[in-house]
């Protein structure tokens, strides 16, 4: 990508537009997408610049920051052939990030036909499947044979999306099957489509959600799919780079929820100073008001910390280890059921595995915490006469609250998702405050039991 750039920054220098196009012409789509990203001040030129065909082809692989910041900078007759070239798909995924009078601008450089199109797919949901499809496709009728099948692919397919799979339909549009290409051509010119029919179609809603369809494809290994209504007529088709683009950004938004904030919708670098703010002040309050909580169980128990004072030393690591398995269960689950595998009806067997393996995980932590106050002792009396209470209270303690951090940490997600919330909000932060708290509540529980007669004997003392 250097050799890249000096050479570009050389023809810059040299304004030779000419050489400039050809250059860029030569160079893959990957690249030129690569070369925006270096040169950004130069985007709209490239663009510009190059073929139309190319042009469309490098400016749908853009995020759509970098796509707005071009389109406000170039030509009124090239904004027009690009919008006019754009997919169907691509141009609806532009048009529903951009605001309403930048839409109804870009909109009045569409024929009648293509602006009939687009408004038709804006009507659809946001992160419904309506907003993914294109109109684009390949459609035959069972009675027709391969040889005009093929006659109507060489007349139509230039402007369908694909022609990997092609769809049949009835006489009212309802959808049959779908058959591939290689079907197609390894089969008689004379055979009917009737009998390459099997019936095994898997088609898509057009309300079904984005992250449904998501699925569906990882499942079934297509690259497109067809959308169909109620009524089951053919709509349009989804295709698989359309989904792969969806997914990352399902994911992105993922995992900046599970890190306590909401979702950017644009690139870290380019977000506004104050937007950035505001997405992240939100749940930091929220944590930071709960996490007050945590102040006032320390002032309830008060007295059993004046009492046995090197319980204190152990509060970060009880909260630790709560928050932790917490975290670790709530991200485990998030990801079982964006990819499928954990459903609501499952909550019985995620909270049955939860309690076995939080169990266990607090045995093993708590025995670790429970020798490491007893080597300690061994050399110095830095707990204490008590240490021993001490040592079994930590060790109860723990067994306890990570337990109980596994078990909010997996059911959480399941209750948000219940709640018909997005369950990627019960990220690890609210899950470790909540487990911060309540953890605290329990370990004092523990001492008040172990140290029982510690505590009383103390309290009878005259001050």
């Amino acid at each position: 990508m250097e050799e890249i750039v000096e050479q570009i920054e050389l023809l810059l220098e040299k304004d030779s537009t000419p050489q400039l196009k050809k250059y860029l012409n030569s160079l893959n789509i990957s690249d030129v997408a690569e070369l925006i990203d270096e040169l950004p001040e130069n985007a709209p030129l490239f663009i510009e610049t190059l073929s139309l065909n190319r042009s469309v082809n490098v400016f749908r692989i853009l995020d759509f920051p970098t796509q707005e910041r071009i389109i406000k900078k170039l030509s009124g007759d090239r904004i027009a052939a690009l919008i006019n070239e754009l997919p169907p798909d691509d141009r609806t995924a532009l048009f529903s990030e951009m605001h309403g009078d930048t839409v109804s601008a870009l909109i009045l450089h569409l024929s009648p036909e293509d602006r009939k199109e687009a408004l038709s797919l804006l009507g659809y949901k946001e992160d419904s499947v309506g907003r993914l499809m294109t109109p684009d496709y390949i459609a035959v009728k069972k009675t027709w044979d391969v040889n005009r099948v093929l006659s109507h692919i060489r007349r139509y397919g230039k402007n369908s999306e694909t022609i990997d799979v092609i769809y049949v339909v009835d006489e009212n549009g309802v959808l049959l099957d779908d058959i591939r290409i290689r079907e197609i051509l390894l089969v008689k010119p004379e055979t009917k489509i009737s009998d390459l029919m099997d019936g095994r179609l898997i088609d898509l809603k057009v309300t079904d959600p984005q992250e449904e369809a998501i699925n569906i494809f990882r499942m079934n290994n297509r690259v497109a799919l067809p959308v169909t209504d109620d009524a089951n007529i053919l709509l349009g088709i989804v295709t698989v780079d359309d989904i792969l683009w969806i997914a990352n950004e399902e994911y992105t938004e993922d995992i900046q929820k599970i890190g306590g904030t909401e979702a950017l919708d644009e690139p870290y670098l380019d977000i506004n100073l104050f937007r950035l703010v505001r997405k992240r002040v939100g749940w930091l309050i929220i944590l930071f008001l709960s996490e007050m909580l945590t102040s006032s169980a320390m002032q309830y128990f008060n007295d059993v910390i004046a009492i046995v004072v090197p319980l204190t030393f152990f509060i970060p690591l009880i909260m630790s280890s709560g928050g932790n398995s917490g975290s670790q269960a709530s991200t485990l689950i998030i990801q079982a059921m964006a990819l499928g595998e954990v459903t609501l009806a499952d909550w019985w067997r995620v909270m049955r595995r939860e309690l076995l393996s939080g169990l266990m995980l607090g045995v093993i932590l708590g025995t670790i915490g429970f020798f490491r106050i007893v080597i300690w002792s061994s050399f110095s009396h830095i707990y204490g006469p008590h240490w021993l209470l001490v040592a079994f209270t930590v060790g109860f303690s723990l067994i306890g609250i990570v337990l109980w951090g596994s078990l909010a940490g997996s059911m959480l997600p399941i209750l948000m998702k219940k709640l018909k919330l997005d369950p990627a909000t019960s990220s690890a932060p609210f899950v470790a405050t909540l487990v911060d708290v309540t953890g605290l509540i329990i370990y004092f529980s523990v001492a008040l039991v172990v140290m029982h007669d510690v505590l009383q004997n103390a309290r009878a003392l005259p001050h």
